[in-house]
């Protein structure tokens, strides 16, 4: 990823969130859509772990999923979906081309699969670390265990 680089997605109020807004606390950013029915509950579910378990730290984190679904991912589906997880957390939503923009900036893969009458989303499973500055510094795997990811975190802030 270039140095400099930012996205422009929204969040669920409507508020533009670029890339460069979230500077001053690190941020862990996953890309995946809400009907995804193992690995975006499941990341979710170990970053709201790795939230409890940073304790006073994660006042220095933000943690961000950002949809890859806006068609069915409406902002109030996407608020509430991220919200059950932790009440901190933020959903990032945009047009096509917005989101496909900060996805291929990342290298997140993805491609709508047809299922009968409608639809699931194959994507990347990684989710990204940034530092206070907003300079990518970690890929966190799916498959990281939660001491791991609070490990990768404590090391940027």
């Amino acid at each position: 990823m270039a140095r400099g680089m930012d996205f422009y997605l929204y969040d669920t109020e409507g508020t533009p969130r670029p890339l460069r807004s979230f500077r001053g606390k690190a941020l862990v950013l996953f890309f995946g859509f809400t009907h995804c029915p193992d690995v975006c509950p499941t990341t979710l579910a170990r970053a709201a772990q790795v939230k409890r378990k940073l304790g006073a730290d994660a006042a220095k984190v933000q943690f961000a999923f950002a949809t890859l679904d806006p068609q069915r991912d409406k902002p109030n589906v996407l608020r509430t979906y991220v919200k059950a997880f932790d009440p901190d957390f933020i959903g990032l939503t945009g047009s096509e081309g917005d989101i496909r923009v900060a996805a291929g900036n990342l290298k997140v893969s993805y491609a709508k699969v047809p299922m009968g009458p409608t639809y699931t989303i194959d994507h990347s499973t990684r989710s990204f670390l940034f530092d206070r500055d907003g300079q990518l510094r970690v890929g966190l795997a799916h498959e990281q265990t939660v001491d791991s990811v609070v490990h990768d975190i404590r090391q940027v802030l």
